[in-house]
Formats: structure tokens, sequence, C-alpha cells
């Protein structure tokens, strides 16, 4: 059977909010009265998310579930999902509800009427993040925006509706740390948007601490980027002539007869040099790194199972949950 609609829904120990969200999604996409599947892909929980989802499942034969073999990271199991549906049209949102799932129907009749392949969920209010949160968002997104492009929305996430050529053409990407709110813009196909207002977490924990946003950064900037290896050049240039400075200086100390141990000078431009070489082998390996990655090949992910290949897809506009 054909399917009209895919939601992919990346879960990591998200038990709290399964149930929750399912209220919410379910009769947001019968109300579209099209056919749809929901792709959950579980990202290695341990605190009973595969278990729930599979008993909305037999209540609901629309969730498919997809269970990854360990942990892999967001946008890996984002990937996961986007390669495993099927749908003409396909949805990414997080099961947090921070994201709402009623803007799904808006999001696909803006793409039918004006015959767009991307509309991204924009976030028209912010005011229930912290202001840490904020603040390092707007920095993120700035950052990217100087050195990626204009293109690049400061206020969408990973709430997005993908027609099948957008979802084919990701697929098909080599890339083994995609960040698809980077990739999906730079891919150029038309574009809308849609403005939600952003909610509170509706239960859980956030998947996204300080950690994990410090390494979205340097993947989002070693993917799109080589200025950091500019910087690195810049870095070694002023530091060259820094050193021809104190090269110059301490000839002519010599040659005045002004000749002191200096130990002062001499510490501080080894230090300075020492930061500097670090700093720029640090730029390169993360480019290595990537390099390396990419040459092993080894897969993203892992499939333990996917329930769509035991059940067709339905769809169904009665018999909620």
């Amino acid at each position: 059977m054909m399917v009209t609609l895919s939601v992919v829904t990346p879960m990591y120990n998200e038990r709290a909010a399964v149930d929750h969200f399912v209220a919410r999604l379910r009769p947001a996409l019968d109300d579209l009265k099209v056919t749809y599947e929901v792709v959950a892909v579980d990202d290695g929980s341990s605190d009973g998310t595969v278990p729930r989802l599979l008993e909305l499942r037999a209540a609901w034969p629309q969730l498919r579930v997809v269970k990854l073999r360990r942990n892999v990271g967001h946008q890996s199991a984002l990937a996961a999902g986007l390669r495993t549906a099927v749908g003409d049209y396909v949805v990414s949102i997080d099961a947090d509800l921070q994201d709402p799932p009623e803007v799904i129907g808006e999001m696909l009749a803006k793409a039918t009427a004006e015959d767009l392949d991307v509309v991204y969920g924009v976030r028209s209010d912010r005011s229930t993040d912290t202001p840490f949160k904020r603040q390092t968002a707007g920095a993120y997104y700035w950052l990217m925006r100087k050195l990626v492009g204009p293109w690049v929305s400061g206020q969408a996430g990973d709430f997005r509706l993908m027609s099948r050529p957008v979802v084919d053409t990701l697929n098909e990407l080599p890339e083994q740390r995609p960040v698809y709110r980077l990739v999906v813009p730079s891919l150029g196909f038309p574009a809308g948007e849609v403005s939600y207002v952003r909610a509170e977490r509706v239960a859980g924990e956030t998947k996204y601490p300080l950690t994990k946003m410090i390494k979205l950064s340097l993947d989002s900037v070693t993917s799109f980027s080589a200025a950091p290896l500019k910087i690195a050049t810049w870095l070694g240039l002023v530091t060259f002539v820094v050193c021809l400075g104190l090269v110059v200086s301490g000839l002519a100390a010599w040659a005045f007869g002004v000749v002191v141990p200096g130990w002062t000078s001499l510490y501080i431009a080894m230090l300075l040099l020492g930061a500097v070489q670090l700093i720029c082998l640090g730029m390169l390996g993360e480019y290595v790194g990537r390099i390396y990655a990419a040459t092993q090949n080894r897969p993203r992910y892992l499939i333990a199972f996917d329930t769509g290949a035991e059940l067709p897809v339905l769809t169904t506009t009665s018999g909620r949950a």
C-alpha cells in the first residue's frame, strides 16, 4: 500500500514521554485522512521505551518500531529512520512534545499547495527554554550562518517535512556524521516555513546537555567549513611574525651588549608556541579523524529489529488508543 506520510521519531530513554506523545500524535495524523506510518527509532534505550512502544503498536498498526542495537546518537538514529521510511513525505520530530505534532498537517498542506520539497518548523517563541539554552542556541546558529551560509535558519531545528526526492538524496550521501539541520538547507530544494511556539518538554530529561551541544557544534563546523584550518594558518603566521620580532630583538640586544638571561621572554615564547601548535594539531586532528572514519566505512547504526517488516502499513481515521 502506498504511504503518503511517514513520521520519523528518534527516541532515547523516552518512556516517560511516549504515552503523551502518542496521545497527541495519533489524533493529529488521523485527522489528515491520508495513509501514514510512524517510524519510532529506539536509539538503544534502557528504560522500557521499546516494550511500551510494542504495547502501543498492538492497538495502533501504523506505529512501526525500529530498534537499534546500541546508542548511536540523535542524528544517526534519525538517519536510520529516514532510510526505513517509505512515505512520499517524511516528517522528523522528537518525542518530547516541544515541537507540536498538530503542526504536521499545516506542513503537509503547505508543501502540497506550494509544491515545496522542504517545510521547516520555525520556533517563533522560545521563552520556555532556559536563558542559557537560548543564548547558546543563538550563538550556534549565528556561527553556522557565518561559516556555512545565510540560508541556515536561526530558529529551525530537526522538526521538518521533506519530500521523497529530498529523503532519497539524504540517504545517498556518504557522510558518517551528518548534521541534518545544515545538510537539508544546503541541498537547495524549494523550501518554506511554518512557525510555532516551542513548548516545555512533556517529561523526562533533555537529550542535548552541554557536552552534546559542544559535540554538535564541532560536527557542524568540521562538516561544512574549513575555517578552523584557515584560522590555524593565520595563527601560525601571526606566531611567526611575533617570533621574528623576538629574533630581531635578541640580535639587537646581543649587538649592543645588553645580554641578560631573559628567562621571562623565553618562557612566554615557549608557552605561546606550544599553545598555538596544540590548537592547530587539534583542529587538524578533527578533520583527519573524519577522513579516517570515512575510509573505514563502518555502518553508522545496526538495526536489531523492525516491526515494519512484519506487518503491512494500514490507515485509519478511528479507533484511537
